[in-house]
């Protein structure tokens, strides 16, 4: 079997985790993912298996759409909803229009730092791995595009959005700079990627589905993708 599978990746797993459980239910040794989703996040996860893990490059430049809730007023170490409150103060109260403006300046290609609770290494290292030890290193600013942002839904100290980003962005960090923005802080409490270029949600396939189609090869071919998108 060689191509791409669209998992909807469910919360509490790692990407890695369900790369190791496909491998294990199709009985494919090579198998990889195109772009990593936190533990807590679900959604979208492009699994390629065979000669498809050849196109992960690719499948990683591709547009990525999700779909969360910042909570404001409240900052953590690791900028989501899982990590150590550094900082919480009364809940904010902000207009709609005021969060409009504050979207628009975090659209189109802006600067992030990356989170020192992230997989990028220094000096051959995982930055979550010397957080944990509460080593702090210095990052340098990295460009990412914003291609759109939107807001949702307000209520109270919750803030429902969607993002359309490129490659490397991570929207724990933009929430996150977003509620420095604001004056409030902020951090992400839930996400889900809706769509991964032409890969949508609606159509992945969760662990137990694959599981299933395993016992029938021909409808398990109609669920893996063999053309570059």
């Amino acid at each position: 079997m060689d191509g791409i599978l669209n998992i909807n990746k469910p919360r509490g797993l790692t990407s890695h985790d369900v790369v190791k459980r496909v491998r294990r239910i199709l009985n494919i040794k090579k198998v990889g993912h195109a772009g990593t989703l936190d533990p807590e996040a679900r959604g979208v996860l492009l699994v390629c298996v065979g000669r498809g893990t050849k196109l992960v490059e690719h499948l990683m430049n591709l547009p990525k759409l999700y779909r969360g809730t910042m909570r404001l007023g409240i900052k953590t170490d690791t900028q989501d909803a899982w990590g150590q409150v550094i900082f919480q103060g009364a809940e904010p109260q902000f207009t709609r229009e005021q969060l409009l403006g504050v979207f628009s300046e975090f659209t189109g290609v802006i600067q992030q730092i990356p989170p020192m609770f992230s997989a990028l290494k220094h000096q051959g290292r995982r930055l979550y791995d010397l957080a944990r030890q509460g080593i702090q290193v210095e990052r340098q600013p990295r460009q990412v595009q914003i291609r759109a942002l939107r807001l949702l839904e307000v209520s109270g100290s919750l803030v429902d959005f969607e993002v359309e980003c490129s490659r490397g962005t991570y929207v724990r960090t933009l929430c996150s700079d977003i509620g420095d923005r604001l004056g409030c802080g902020a951090h992400l409490s839930r996400l889900e990627r809706i769509r991964v270029g032409p890969f949508a949600l609606e159509e992945a396939l969760t662990l137990e589905d694959l599981k299933g189609l395993k016992e029938n090869p021909q409808q398990l071919a109609q669920h893996v993708n063999n053309s570059i998108p």
